[in-house]
């Protein structure tokens, strides 16, 4: 005991005078609590006479030094109270900040996901006890990404905050609008049972949205979508009243976006059949699946073959052949119209090795991808690829393709015509295009509509086809008439001046290993004549 005593106090540099007026405080504590226990006495005369006995302890000077430690840990241990008495207060704003994050979208400051459910169930628990009705609605931008795409997402951050604004400021005052990622918003309304709120404040957003956003120097107009269910007709829960609103949204682009729409059941048939179609399409185009045929392009003077439009076919190995019409905007919803318009590309060049050097391949663009800077450049790519000299494509454009941005449309012909390639535009006469659009982005080519072409015989319909092959004349520009089935029609046409056309009178699509044998110097005027 004494050995392991003594090590301590080596180890704890302790002076064995320290230790002995230590030892005395102790003795001397103890005495005075003995005293005071057991011994009713004056506590002070006690001490005094304690410390007169004990003058070699030097019982003073320890007394001075414990006093005043004391003190002084008394005010260490003060501060150390309020050090942690400040801690707990940083920590409670931290936890308070992590959950206000945790249920709110950090840019928008709105409920997210999380925040909405619970919210959501609270006014589905208030229809259920109280009575009356509550709608949700889900709004999706229509023309958000090409924001980000163009701009940068510093200006996508702002559209969005404003979109956050414009809601705040329709939906009623305890309404509850949330974001939920990305481009779509969420709005939880209450409301008295067959009240047209919903309608009146679905019409609201659509038009709110709908008005430019300033950002800077640059006005921005994006739209939005807004899909619509309602508790309890629709569904009375959280997850189902989401997706009830969801299938709505989507019903409505399908209709044209920028409009809003209720749900109903059938809309949910209707989605899965989408769904499925879209799961068949990725697939289908990731395999190669979806072909390119070729439909002649005819000079009228002489019925030459001059080129081929390329035009995609899925033939499915279920559903048969599909329209074009059917999955080229399911194509486009789901991204993969440049994979698949690049493909069509690549083997329309292909198969031009088997036609003569002035036969052109004509291929259809996306309005979608005309927001693509790269366009050019990838189209320039496959031609490279395949040794296809750029004067022999024509690239054809829809008018609704132009309207909504003619400065960078104009940015994309310039780079496509400075490398050779020829711009038609497609489907001329349907009302989007103005003079001076044409005369903004120098086209190279007219293409009438086919609804024209098919209704010649009434007066109207031939009016605009002489006006637009007139128009293609004084403009410099060669005509191509579409939808051409009959030798009258080709008649007509030729007498109105139209340079070419293409149609089931002059052959349908074909296969590319079907292209060849019609250069035989016979095979147009049999096909004229048969009709085939």
């Amino acid at each position: 005991m004494q050995c392991t005593e003594g090590m301590s106090r080596d180890a704890l540099n302790l002076d064995p005078a320290m230790v002995k007026r230590v030892e005395g405080i102790t003795i001397l504590v103890a005495g005075l609590l003995l005293g005071l226990i057991f011994v009713r006495v004056n506590a002070f005369d006690a001490f005094e006479l304690f410390v007169a006995r004990h003058e070699d302890w030097q019982l003073d000077e320890v007394f001075a030094v414990a006093f005043f430690g004391g003190f002084a840990a008394l005010i260490l241990v003060y501060r150390r109270a309020r050090e942690l008495r400040a801690e707990i207060v940083r920590r409670e704003a931290a936890e308070e900040h992590a959950t206000l994050l945790a249920r709110h979208d950090p840019l928008t400051g709105l409920p997210n996901r999380r925040l909405l459910n619970a919210e959501l169930g609270t006014a589905i628990d208030g229809v259920r006890s109280i009575g009356g009705e509550c709608a949700v609605f889900l709004i999706d931008l229509d023309q958000f990404k090409p924001v980000n795409d163009m701009h940068g997402h510093n200006v996508g951050d702002a559209v969005l905050i404003e979109v956050a604004a414009r809601l705040t400021a329709l939906c009623e005052p305890g309404s509850t609008i949330a974001r939920l990622g990305g481009d779509e918003f969420v709005c939880v309304i209450r409301h008295a049972a067959g009240s047209d709120m919903p309608a009146r404040t679905a019409g609201q957003i659509v038009r709110s949205l709908s008005e430019p956003i300033h950002v800077g120097d640059v006005a921005l107009r994006i739209g939005a979508t807004v899909g619509i269910a309602r508790c309890p007709y629709d569904a009375t829960t959280v997850d189902a009243l989401l997706r009830a609103a969801d299938v709505a949204m989507y019903e409505a682009k399908r209709a044209g976006r920028g409009r809003y729409h209720f749900f109903d059941a059938e809309m949910d048939v209707r989605l899965r059949e989408r769904a499925s179609l879209e799961s068949e399409l990725r697939a289908a185009i990731a395999h190669g699946e979806i072909s390119a045929h070729y439909q002649p392009v005819i000079s009228l003077s002489d019925n030459r073959i001059i080129g081929f439009e390329a035009l995609a076919r899925w033939d499915h190995p279920v559903r048969g052949l599909l329209s074009p019409d059917l999955f080229i905007p399911i194509a486009e919803d789901i991204g993969l119209i440049g994979p698949l318009s690049y493909d069509m590309l690549r083997s329309g060049c292909i198969a031009a090795r088997d036609w003569p050097p002035y036969a052109t391949l004509s291929i259809n663009i996306s309005p979608l991808q005309l927001k693509d800077p790269w366009l050019a450049g990838r189209l320039l790519a496959i031609l490279a690829e395949t040794g296809f000299a750029p004067s022999r494509l024509i690239v054809e454009i829809t008018e609704s393709a132009i309207i909504d941005d003619i400065a960078l449309v104009a940015e994309v012909f310039t780079s496509l015509q400075n490398a050779g390639i020829r711009i038609a535009l497609d489907d001329f006469g349907k009302g989007y295009a103005s003079l001076n659009h044409l005369r903004q982005l120098h086209f190279d080519q007219l293409k009438i509509d086919s609804a024209f072409v098919l209704s010649m015989d009434a007066a109207e319909s031939l009016k605009i086809v002489s006006a637009i092959s007139g128009l293609g004349k004084a403009l410099g520009m060669p005509v191509t008439a579409e939808g051409v089935e009959t030798m009258a029609a080709a008649d007509a046409l030729r007498a109105l001046g139209c340079e070419r056309a293409q149609g089931f009178l002059f052959g349908r699509p074909l296969s590319a290993g079907q292209t060849r044998a019609l250069f035989d110097p016979a095979a147009v005027s049999v096909m004229a004549r048969t009709g085939t």
